[in-house]
């Protein structure tokens, strides 16, 4: 067996079943309101965030774990022997990156590996187990590193949110393009594209003509895809998720069609009922 440990952190919203059976190391982000600090996916839910945002009308901040709390969750491993693979967050999106790399300063050279997903949510997720799957090979932790960065542009991370009202609160759109998306019932359907998310297209009219858009992206690609996981995340959308897990798995041919609901961190941004669509494409080479 390899001894090369995979981490990740909790923004990666791995199924529970993976993280058990791989053995996972997953190192939570925080949940921030007021004076209440949360550790993702410890110390508070999603149904229990959208709680209080409902109570308290302000949606909370989000922090990364400090390089102090990379450290103190690698050092038992390192001290082990083992060597660390972790991916994380985008950079584009959150210091937590950064904050590792200080962290893998603090161990000699070689023995902490840091990888950024420049992906969110099972996006990241993906990558993960691809890293498993490689040390489960016997794979160095360099040849995973190298296994991940070839990877990483092939991970596609398609989501529908359900109101533009938390990217508002949140700043991640104008006064204005939250009223006119209100008012013209406008769904955007977002992208992650090299670390970061973009509008990829926008359907006027009800939610489910924009789940479906996407859905139809995901089967116009199926020439493109491995035939590996893909993987459905959502939040408080398990109806939708359910739905767009059945169609793919009837129509590709993936090993496995998992579910994720996603976690407090990218709840508190996306807001409730959003649904996405991540999977791998082909590698060319």
């Amino acid at each position: 067996m390899s001894q090369v440990k995979i981490f990740a952190d909790s923004t990666s919203d791995l199924p529970t079943d993976w993280i058990t059976k791989y053995e996972i190391g997953i190192i939570p982000l925080y949940v921030v309101f007021g004076e209440e600090i949360y550790r993702d996916g410890i110390d508070i839910t999603p149904e229990e965030l959208y709680r209080k945002v409902e109570a308290g009308g302000s949606l909370p901040k989000t922090t990364a774990p400090s390089p102090t709390d990379f450290v103190d969750a690698f050092r038992p491993h390192i001290e082990r022997g083992e060597t660390i693979v972790y991916i994380s967050l985008s950079s584009n999106l959150s210091a937590t990156y950064q904050n590792a790399l200080i962290a893998a300063d603090e161990f000699p050279p070689g023995r902490i590996h840091i990888v950024d997903s420049m992906n969110l949510c099972s996006g990241i997720g993906l990558l993960v187990m691809k890293a498993v799957r490689a040390a489960e090979q016997g794979k160095t932790a360099a040849e995973i590193t190298a296994v991940l960065e070839h990877t990483r542009p092939l991970v596609d991370t398609e989501f529908v949110i359900d109101t533009l009202e938390y990217l508002y609160k949140g700043g991640r759109c104008s006064g204005m393009q939250n009223f006119i998306g209100s008012l013209l019932k406008i769904r955007p359907i977002l992208k992650v594209v090299d670390g970061s998310i973009i509008p990829a297209y926008k359907v006027r009219g009800k939610k489910d003509k924009a789940v479906q858009k996407m859905l139809d992206n995901a089967l116009a690609n199926l020439d493109a895809m491995d035939n590996d996981v893909i993987i459905v995340a959502h939040t408080l959308a398990e109806e939708e998720a359910l739905y767009l897990a059945s169609v793919l798995k009837e129509k590709t041919s993936a090993r496995e069609v998992a579910l994720s609901q996603a976690g407090c961190v990218i709840s508190s941004h996306c807001g409730p009922h959003t649904v996405a669509i991540m999977y791998t494409k082909k590698s060319e080479a």
